[in-house]
């Protein structure tokens, strides 16, 4: 990408950034370690338990019952039909991959969920969610997917 992409990119998520702080959300996520999406329309997400069955089972250094529980996350996502479940269970698989020393292993699955959930992202009007997954190709080096995804979100604009 040209300097004046990067630029518009980066120009894009700031206003996004700012435009979401004005309305009191934040489009410009922290490490998803840091931040999850545990609610959905002010109730509990049908994903959020899994999630942090997965972060326990880390923590207790028990890698098969992580990985189970990401599955699990997956399976409440895509179930949910929303776009914040599936990108918190392919940042769930990223992390069990990275715990399991095989970071590059969990990336194809996440892509896959990351693609998904920009559709439903889009398909919802949440610019917020197509940010949020652009960042999350960035994060995996996936450049040509990121820069659709903004694409993606200025077009909503």
């Amino acid at each position: 990408m040209t300097r004046t992409g990067w630029a518009l990119v980066t120009a894009t998520v700031v206003c996004v950034g700012l435009l979401s702080g004005v309305l009191g959300t934040s489009a410009v996520a922290p490490p998803r370690s840091v931040q999850s999406t545990a609610t959905v329309a002010g109730s509990a997400a049908p994903w959020t338990p899994h999630i942090t069955a997965v972060d326990a089972a880390l923590r207790a250094g028990d890698l098969a019952a992580a990985s189970a529980a990401s599955t699990e996350a997956y399976r409440a996502a895509l179930a949910s039909r929303r776009w914040e479940g599936l990108v918190d269970a392919a940042d769930a698989y990223l992390r069990v991959a990275r715990a399991a020393g095989t970071p590059r292993a969990g990336v194809p699955h996440a892509r896959q969920l990351y693609l998904a959930a920009l559709f439903r992202a889009r398909d919802a009007g949440s610019i917020e969610g197509v940010v949020r997954v652009a960042q999350a190709f960035d994060s995996l080096g996936d450049r040509e997917a990121a820069e659709q995804a903004i694409r993606t979100a200025q077009r909503m604009r």
